[in-house]
């Protein structure tokens, strides 16, 4: 194995814990952060093995990022066409089980991460579920991931001004929600 390969296995398995955290908090979801992780990790290897280490990182979160709309985009879609099926149900007064309301609720805490976590974290993830997307994406990867706000902005394709808005909008936003917690 090169040693460029060696190097970006060592930056995946850096990332991969935090990656995942990020990509639960957006979505909610386990299996959709896995594989939204696994599809971004895939895309950084396929695509971009051969650039310096060094840009490895806001490259990763950059496609990470560009995953987490593209889940929100699909969920969108799929939300619209569920609440249209309902209306159509009531219409029409079908009667049985509407198998699309049958599925299990995904976002329903799972009891064994619950014991895990302390009441802070579990207020920190909620609180971080609260913030508007870009903030979101902002505060994690300026606060968690240690971006600089230029790599931040490559990784979330906006200006370095939008990057302070949003990381200051969030940091604000934080504090309010968290302010029982850090008495």
């Amino acid at each position: 194995m090169p040693e460029n390969d060696m190097s970006l296995e060592a930056f995946l398995i850096s990332v991969e814990k935090r990656a995942y955290r990020m990509a639960r908090i957006a979505t909610g979801n386990t299996d959709d952060a896995l594989d939204i992780v696994q599809d971004a990790m895939f895309a950084l290897v396929s695509r971009y093995a051969d650039k310096p280490s060094g840009q490895w990182n806001p490259l990763f979160f950059r496609i990470l990022v560009n995953r987490i709309r593209d889940w929100y985009r699909r969920h969108k879609v799929h939300r619209y066409w569920r609440t249209w099926l309902r209306s159509i149900r009531k219409i029409e007064d079908a009667g049985g089980d509407d198998p699309i309301e049958s599925v299990p609720d995904d976002k329903v805490p799972n009891p064994s991460e619950q014991l895990i976590l302390s009441d802070t974290v579990a207020a920190l993830d909620a609180a971080l579920r609260r913030l508007p997307l870009r903030q979101q994406q902002a505060f994690l990867l300026r606060a968690w991931e240690g971006l600089s706000v230029r790599d931040t902005a490559k990784a979330m394709n906006c200006s370095e001004g939008s990057i302070k808005t949003h990381y200051a909008r969030a940091i604000g936003t934080l504090r309010d929600l968290l302010e029982d917690h850090w008495h």
